[in-house]
């Protein structure tokens, strides 16, 4: 499957994907950075790094996650917490219809495979702690500043 590496603030970001869609976007410590960019790809890459300068604040290129219905469901439901907000993971269990699900619900957005696309980084604890990040916590608190609306010296 086609697969791209480029460099982000974060770190190397990988996309993967075809004609399908974007199935994979996760952020690794390093990595080699891709010479040439597939033609699958380069909306998406384009789109990310025009997230990391501030100059777009949502994604409009085909994604192709895999995943259990649950997982999708949730998934789902994380593409609708607009840029810059944050909603706790009971609110998310709310919104999928039961507060029980909370547990699943989180394990489902750890399992994200669509780094920032699908904004996992904007769910947080219930007392507005930042609450387990799969990318590290220093990632959710510079993703959610990057996101925030007003400029502060520090959210967290």
């Amino acid at each position: 499957m086609p697969t791209v590496f480029i460099n982000s603030p974060l770190g190397t970001t990988k996309i993967v994907g075809d004609e399908n869609g974007i199935s994979q976007i996760s952020i690794l410590e390093e990595g080699v950075i891709s010479k040439t960019i597939p033609n699958e790809l380069k909306l998406a890459v384009t789109q990310i790094n025009e997230y990391f300068s501030g100059t777009r604040t949502d994604f409009d290129f085909r994604i192709n996650p895999n995943g259990t219905n649950f997982q999708k469901k949730v998934w789902q439901e994380l593409l609708n917490i607009p840029y810059g907000k944050t909603i706790s993971y009971l609110d998310l269990a709310k919104k999928l219809g039961d507060p029980k699900v909370i547990r699943a619900a989180a394990s489902a957005n750890g399992k994200n495979p669509l780094w920032i696309v699908i904004p996992c980084h904007r769910v947080i604890g219930t007392d507005g702690s930042l609450t387990g990040y799969a990318g590290g916590f220093w990632r959710k608190k510079w993703l959610l500043e990057h996101e925030s609306p007003t400029t502060q010296q520090s959210l967290f």
